[in-house]
């Protein structure tokens, strides 16, 4: 399947991947905040999150890095960090907050890695695929830095609802909705329903081994 590329596709991907950095990054720093790390490990830790799922992404995709070639995505992860580093000093944030941030970075990253593959004539699945690893690596990276268990491998649906949003919103597409439309229909429901599951504590099953006493 490969999207008609007009302007308008590309301006929505523009925008979507602008938000994705921007939220991704200031979950970043809300939880190396609570770290008590220095302006410059926030830093570093921001610019990992916001750009290392899409840097990922165009690595495989055999496509030129986008913060790379538009360093308006760099500088947007920047001065994020640096806000929300000056925010915080003045403004009390509890230490979940990070999740909201990161359920909408989830929510744009998956949408726009989605959305760029689907441009480039990937297979669905594979496209849908390179949206979950969009939206989940930069966190990945974030936790890594934080010397913590990425979110992703425990705890309340996190890639299981990126994927199936990612699907919905290539099946939206093949309905011949509007790609913009279809991406925020698809984005929201990637945003609410990883707020539910971490509402209700919604989880996959845990591999465990059989016990000897079965």
């Amino acid at each position: 399947m490969i999207l008609n590329i007009n302007p308008a596709l590309i301006d929505s991907l523009y925008w979507i991947t602008l938000v994705a950095v921007i939220v991704s990054s200031v979950s970043a720093v809300l939880k190396a905040g609570f770290k008590q790390l220095d302006l410059f490990g926030v830093i570093i830790i921001a610019i990992a999150t916001g750009l290392g799922g899409g840097s990922l992404r165009d690595l495989l995709l055999d496509r030129e890095v986008f913060w790379i070639r538009d360093q308006i995505f760099f500088i947007a992860s920047l001065v994020s960090a640096i806000v929300i580093f000056l925010a915080a000093r003045m403004i009390k944030i509890s230490p979940k907050f990070f999740l909201i941030p990161d359920a909408a970075g989830l929510a744009t990253f998956g949408i726009a890695g989605t959305l760029v593959s689907l441009m480039l004539g990937t297979p669905w699945l594979v496209a849908s695929f390179m949206g979950v690893m969009t939206g989940i690596v930069g966190g990945i990276f974030r936790d890594i830095l934080c010397n913590e268990q990425p979110v992703v491998f425990h705890g309340p649906l996190y890639a299981t609802v990126s994927w199936l949003g990612c699907i919905f919103f290539i099946v939206l597409i093949y309905l011949s909705f509007n790609v913009t439309l279809a991406a925020v229909l698809a984005g929201l429901s990637i945003f609410i329903a990883r707020l539910l599951a971490l509402q209700y504590d919604l989880r996959l099953p845990k591999f465990r081994f059989k016990s000897d006493d079965n």
